[in-house]
């Protein structure tokens, strides 16, 4: 049985906390006033307590991976959550208004630099790797997109969020809102069920609104260890896209899902003790 994991930790002011049990890598960025342990790149910087993948101007990219080769869970199993936002849209507009292009969370052994081009959301081209994708621009079928829409959420393979390789599902409310988002990825590699949750409250839904079948440790040619971070870009339209926090789990061990309290463990002994009573009355 795990102990609760709460969807972010603030009982301490550090940014960056490592557990303490040498045989785990799970870790916890309370904010990004510390940037360490992660490589920058591109347009990726500290902005105060965020980590800005792109600022709000035109034709950048950015990505910022762990610095090291992270363990991941057996059978590449792992959870993690994290909130992000985009402020500050501009530039040329789809059907749901102005700002582009998005945020990965990725999943790749290539190396802690990499990073692509503004249209390919800074992840076009990693590979090996899986890439889960907040996408806010519609680019419709160009260069083979596929995108359903202008804001959905995408599940990416090997550096590429062209269909068929990306499993789409559509979220009505504008991720390049302002507001702040929360999300869950949660991959259990017995059952290869990899999924994914956001919503714009810190209570985790019941259900994912996204899930894939896919072998991650396969896809990344059966390594052990992985860069774990996120990319962004933006092209003729862009926006401020920041992470706020971050937490992951070298295991599946979904975040966010509190256990039964033991005020009603005690609850269930009472009752059974009075079941038990009334049987032998």
């Amino acid at each position: 049985m795990h102990p609760i994991r709460l969807p972010f930790l603030i009982v301490a002011p550090a940014a960056f906390v490592l557990a303490s049990l040498s045989a785990s890598a799970d870790f916890t960025y309370n904010d990004f006033s510390s940037t360490a342990g992660l490589q920058l790149n591109g347009n990726a910087a500290q902005v105060g307590n965020v980590l800005r993948l792109t600022p709000a101007l035109a034709g950048q990219s950015g990505s910022a991976f762990t610095t090291a080769l992270t363990p991941l869970g057996g059978l590449a199993s792992f959870s993690t959550y994290f909130q992000f936002q985009i402020t500050d849209s501009g530039g040329i507009t789809d059907e749901d208004g102005s700002g582009a292009d998005g945020i990965v969370f990725v999943v790749q052994t290539q190396n802690n630099n990499a990073g692509g081009a503004g249209g390919g959301i800074g992840y076009q081209g990693i590979t090996p790797s899986v890439g889960i994708e907040f996408d806010t621009y519609n680019n419709g079928n160009a260069g083979g997109s596929g995108d359903p829409n202008g804001n959905h959420v995408g599940i990416d393979l090997n550096g590429s969020v062209n269909t068929p390789l990306v499993d789409t599902a559509v979220e009505p409310t504008r991720f390049n809102d302002g507001n702040i988002w929360n999300a869950w990825v949660d991959y259990d590699g017995s059952s290869h069920n990899l999924e994914v949750r956001w919503s714009q409250t810190t209570t985790r839904p019941l259900l994912p609104q996204l899930v894939k079948n896919v072998d991650i440790q396969g896809t990344l040619l059966g390594a052990t260890d992985a860069y774990l971070g996120f990319t962004a870009g933006t092209g003729s339209a862009w926006g401020n896209q920041d992470i706020l926090n971050w937490q992951y789990v070298d295991e599946f061990a979904p975040i966010g899902v509190p256990e039964p309290s033991s005020a009603l463990f005690a609850l269930g002994l009472v009752g059974m003790a009075l079941r038990h009573r009334q049987r032998r009355a």
